[in-house]
């Protein structure tokens, strides 16, 4: 700068829209798909080297790093992933670059990843990938990076459609190819993947029986199931129950609807699984539901007050009493039943009629 043109320099300006990244600072993320890969593989440790000795040769100073562990990159909302995000945008020390090893480990999700990139880059921060550099602050680099980012999307939606398709050859063939359900156990026999039944298996069948043969409520089979130390939920004795997996038959949204019989041991005969199930849905809940109640005659025709939905009914066991109550959540309208029932009985009093003309208005009505 000459000297005629060094009492000007405080009248310059600045390109507001100027997104290269002008600092040193950076942060380094790793991650690895599945715990497999970070319990067994080197991924991480190699990751994490190469983008240290990238940072070294660059004289960039690490304030932090991120990931270390597995996380899918199917979703950007990763929890190590969005606190480093949080961390870049709210750092004390400007930090202005996010160091990676490639494009993939960064995210797979292809446009939302060219997204997140884009907004870090109006703030000053740049994300590259040591094995694919690029100078993203230029039209060129910044196309060569998302190229990467579509590529790694794409890849990752070949793998799924791989994995989609040999696990639907599985089922179709009879074998289940995920973590088997309650009850059961993946194990390896002579380097052969076989589903065993366990203990667990044992109380489950159990539990069937009792359905099945004593007549007991899924809430007496839980407390049942409990003592003997399964303790379970009411809603997964239900998923249990309507599960065709126990009598040998696998059910499952990749097979479209159909049903295959399975090659795995099965826990209870078919014929006691439809007889629970038939049970299930005559009584879903454990107790018996009858329509018809003289003591509630209203039900369903009486509308609350408040919130205009229809009332149902209950008894009161120890005071042998009958409520009319709204079934809407957090509404909580309760009455009387029989001083609702005496109220409505007055006002059809007003309708009534000369037992003469019942002829007639029969005649009329028909």
């Amino acid at each position: 700068m000459s000297k005629a043109t060094q009492d000007f320099q405080k009248f310059a300006k600045v390109n507001p829209n100027n997104t290269r990244a002008t600092g040193c600072n950076s942060v380094i993320y790793t991650r690895v798909s599945t715990k497999e890969q970070a319990d067994n593989n080197l991924s991480l440790q190699t990751q994490r080297k190469a983008c240290e000795q990238y940072a070294l040769k660059q004289h960039y100073p690490v304030l932090a790093s991120f990931g270390g562990t597995y996380e899918s990159a199917k979703s950007d909302e990763r929890k190590e992933f969005k606190r480093m995000l949080d961390y870049v945008k709210k750092s004390k020390e400007k930090v202005s670059h996010i160091i990676v090893y490639s494009a993939d480990r960064f995210s797979r999700s292809g446009a939302n990843a060219i997204y997140i990139a884009s907004e870090l880059k109006k703030q000053g921060i740049t994300v590259y990938a040591v094995t694919q550099p690029s100078d993203s602050s230029t039209a060129s680099g910044s196309l060569q990076q998302n190229i990467h980012f579509i590529f790694s999307e794409y890849d990752n939606q070949m793998r799924r459609e791989k994995c989609i398709a040999g696990t639907r050859e599985k089922l179709l063939m009879g074998n289940w190819a995920t973590k088997a359900p309650l009850g059961y156990d993946n194990v390896k026999i002579n380097g052969e993947k076989k589903i065993v039944i366990n203990a667990k298996g044992k109380l489950v069948k159990k539990a069937f029986e009792w359905k099945a043969y004593e007549g007991l409520t899924n809430v007496q089979i839980v407390e049942r199931l409990s003592m003997q130390g399964l303790p379970l939920h009411k809603q997964m004795i239900t998923k249990i129950f309507d599960n065709p997996f126990y009598c040998g038959i696998i059910s499952h949204k990749m097979l479209d609807g159909a049903v295959i019989e399975g090659k795995h041991e099965k826990l209870v005969s078919k014929e006691l699984f439809l007889k629970v199930n038939q049970l299930q849905t005559m009584n879903s809940q454990g107790w018996k539901v009858f329509e018809e109640n003289e003591s509630l005659p209203l039900k369903k025709f009486l509308l609350c007050e408040k919130c205009g939905k229809p009332m149902r009914g209950y008894l009161v066991r120890k005071k042998n009493i009958h409520y009319y109550k709204c079934g809407t959540n957090g509404c909580c309208v309760n009455e009387n039943a029989k001083r609702l029932n005496n109220q409505f009985h007055g006002m059809l009093k007003s309708f009534s009629f000369n037992p003469q003309f019942l002829p007639v208005i029969k005649y009329q009505l028909e």
